[in-house]
């Protein structure tokens, strides 16, 4: 069985008990359940394909909007295995969904202003996780943020804390961004997004004040030394 949730994410003017946010929480608590996201346009053939050959339940969900296109060679969607779009040694991006294009656009202009080297991860499936793809990152960059356009509470990012927990790892460079813990007011969606900080203005916002955290913490400890 498929489930193709239309709709997920911020629906814009339907009201504020009508957008597609609390999906990811509750299906990844089901036992054998195949949870995923499409990140763009070009993810949606191979990933309505790849679920329909599945003998568990799946989950897809996708926005009541027009998703964006990457250009790239997309990699095959294999079972609970994200997409590299870019690896990169200042941080990373993991988006799920939506957040994609967001994620990517912003650490394009950083890269070609400041000369950031980021990470850009199209995770693809909440459940199950791709976590040699994204725990490798919480291991070895000095920050990793998780976009969704879902609750954080539960969500996908929840589920990236999870999943670096039980192996252990010191999780205090993971930041979360997504839908917080209240109802959202209707509004056209660019305006939500950018309202959350979840469009290109405000990731780039949140990655420049963690790059200044890490130089000031990069800083002490040399001193310290």
């Amino acid at each position: 069985m498929v489930f193709c949730l239309d709709r997920a994410g911020l629906t814009g003017p339907d009201g504020p008990t009508h957008h597609g946010v609390f999906d990811i929480v509750y299906l990844r608590l089901f036992p054998n359940f195949i949870v995923m996201a499409p990140g763009d346009e070009l993810d949606i053939e191979p990933m309505l394909r790849f679920a329909l050959q599945q003998k568990h339940p799946t989950a897809l969900r996708y926005p009541k909007a027009n998703l964006d296109r990457i250009p790239r060679e997309v990699a095959p969607v294999c079972l609970g295995q994200a997409e590299v779009l870019r690896w990169g040694r200042d941080g990373a991006l993991v988006a799920y969904g939506t957040t994609l294009a967001s994620c990517w656009h912003a650490a394009e202009t950083l890269r070609s202003q400041e000369g950031l080297d980021l990470a850009v991860i199209n995770a693809r499936f909440a459940k199950p996780l791709d976590r040699a793809t994204i725990l490798r990152a919480v291991q070895e960059l000095p920050f990793v943020i998780t976009v969704e356009e879902g609750t954080l509470e539960g969500g996908f990012g929840s589920a990236v804390l999870e999943a670096a927990n039980a192996d252990g790892l010191d999780t205090r460079n993971i930041h979360r961004l997504g839908i917080p813990d209240r109802f959202i007011e209707p509004g056209e969606r660019g305006e939500l997004l950018a309202d959350l900080g979840l469009d290109t203005t405000g990731l780039i916002h949140t990655i420049r004040q963690l790059a200044r955290q890490n130089l000031r913490l990069s800083a002490t400890v040399s001193l310290g030394a």
